[in-house]
């Protein structure tokens, strides 16, 4: 028979574990799960007694109660995601997805910010959110770092971290490696026309001219590609014997592909063209284009790996270093 309309709604849930059951389970008492899951300091627990806690919570699926924990520790409990302005494809928002439901299952809560034209919203989140550690794909802004450094919390730059290796240095090898495969000889780097997202140009071209000096490649002729002088530039990379390009990113390589159009010149007869970061719009550009995807899961566990281990928690081990990127190969080389 049905009960009462108030306790219907609870029908079918399944009870969220509690101390008490992480307590029963590994044998001691419920005050031991708080000191070990808390990190109390100046209580005397012996490691076999907090690696039974931990193996129980694990087997239990015990999630603490964020709210609660951070009131009673004084702490916030926030972990600062920045992400990038810079044109980087989907990777930073499926990447920060798996690492807020991955903290959060630690209780940690990630919040993600959005760098702008300038600093200011990065540099508030610090001063008004108190975070316990700030991350970021790429370096911070000079304003943004010296708030995280004022406010004395770590910072996890995801790009450095020993687990992904040198991501520029294996993406260049990728797609340089690709272009000398298909024949092609001579390389140039298409850069964006905006200031703002030049950093990450340099950071895409020391990787392709390292992987281009190891094949014994002519140094690498660089531009910068905007809407206005596409034609322009594409024209003059064939007149000089460039015969396939390598993009700071897929925007910038759809543009080359525009600019090929315009000049009456076809991909890749004439030009190859080559991206980075999977943007679902080189699947339909014209030719499609080829390019490089990120391994957004090897990214995300390496960040939680190292922010975990900086705030002195339970971590699992940091994966090891392994490709982070794979060649989606298309019609434009």
């Amino acid at each position: 028979m049905a009960g009462p309309a108030g306790d219907a709604s609870g029908a079918g849930k399944v009870a969220r574990p509690t101390h008490a059951d992480v307590a029963r389970l590994a044998c001691v008492s419920t005050a031991t799960v708080s000191y070990v899951l808390n990190k109390t300091d100046g209580r005397r627990i012996s490691e076999g007694t907090r690696e039974a806690v931990y193996r129980a919570a694990e087997q239990l699926g015990y999630r603490p109660n964020v709210a609660a924990r951070n009131l009673a520790s004084g702490k916030s409990g926030v972990v600062l995601y920045v992400v990038p302005r810079v044109l980087v494809g989907e990777m930073p928002m499926l990447a920060g997805s798996r690492m807020t439901t991955e903290l959060a299952r630690r209780g940690l809560l990630q919040v993600q910010i959005f760098e702008a034209e300038d600093d200011h919203h990065v540099v508030d989140a610090v001063n008004d959110l108190d975070p316990v550690a700030v991350t970021s794909l790429f370096p911070l802004s000079s304003g943004a770092l010296r708030a995280v450094n004022a406010a004395h919390v770590p910072h996890i730059e995801i790009g450095t971290l020993p687990a992904l290796g040198d991501p520029h240095l294996s993406i260049g090898a990728i797609r340089v490696e690709h272009l000398v495969s298909r024949g092609y000889q001579r390389i140039a780097f298409a850069y964006t026309g905006i200031a703002k997202w030049r950093a990450l140009g340099d950071y895409w071209l020391e990787g392709v001219s390292r992987a281009a000096r190891a094949h014994d490649l002519q140094s690498i002729t660089i531009g910068d590609v905007t809407m206005d002088n596409a034609a322009d530039v594409v024209t003059a990379w064939v007149r000089d014997g460039i015969d396939a390009v390598c993009a700071q990113s897929d925007e910038i390589a759809c543009l080359v592909l525009y600019g090929i159009r315009e000049a009456g010149l076809s991909c890749p007869n004439d030009l190859a063209v080559i991206g980075v970061d999977a943007n679902p719009m080189g699947a339909i550009s014209s030719p499609p284009l080829t390019t490089v995807e990120f391994n957004f899961i090897a990214v995300a566990d390496a960040a939680i790996a190292a922010v975990l281990t900086e705030l002195g928690l339970q971590a699992p081990p940091p994966p090891e270093p392994a490709d982070i990127a794979r060649l989606i190969v298309r019609a434009s080389t």
